[in-house]
């Protein structure tokens, strides 16, 4: 029998993302959960978690169907980058990742009814090159950063910062595709 996807994901990114590679799920219902991390929890525990967390919230409201859920982290060594919703905020972001490398890391979880939750986690490293003030006003101005983690998107102008790219460039954007497809193929979906 097949079981209807749910996305618990309000990111139209994630809903693109999964459409690109023909999964279009039957309903978009995002989980509301406090995304503060626990004291001492790494970035990649983080990811996995709250992934977990806002797939299993949905699952409760709709235990027939597939639930997907994903949450991402941008991380600086171990100083993980919220999504930023200032501007004052997004420069610090933005000075913090200029001319170093950092990791996107993307918690992806899969609930199918009467199974335990399964769980990926994918890392992406990217290296900005080092970015001139005029270039980070002018990011700014543009306010592309709003309510993205780490103060980019590298789907749209911040992928002139981007030097170097190590894994995932679907994580990056919010979903990293090919560990998606891996769980729900391994679903049976």
């Amino acid at each position: 029998m097949a079981r209807a996807l749910v996305l618990a994901s309000a990111s139209p990114r994630r809903r693109d993302l999964l459409a690109q590679i023909g999964r279009n799920p039957a309903e978009i219902l995002p989980a509301d959960l406090d995304e503060t991390p626990r004291a001492g929890e790494s970035p990649r525990a983080l990811a996995a978690r709250l992934a977990r967390e806002k797939a299993e919230a949905v699952a409760r409201a709709r235990p027939d169907c597939l639930v997907l859920a994903a949450d991402t982290i941008v991380a600086c060594g171990r100083r993980m980058l919220a999504k930023t919703e200032d501007a004052a905020e997004a420069r610090r972001h933005l000075n913090l990742l200029s001319g170093r490398r950092h990791r996107v890391i993307g918690g992806i979880c899969l609930i199918v009814p009467g199974a335990k939750p399964r769980v990926r986690v994918s890392e992406t490293v990217i290296a900005f090159k080092r970015l001139s003030p005029a270039e980070v006003d002018a990011y700014l101005a543009d306010g592309e950063w709003r309510g993205k983690a780490g103060a980019y998107a590298i789907q749209g102008r911040a992928a002139a910062f981007v030097r170097f790219l190590s894994g995932s460039y679907p994580n990056v954007v919010g979903l990293d595709l090919y560990a998606t497809e891996a769980l729900l193929a391994g679903a049976g979906a």
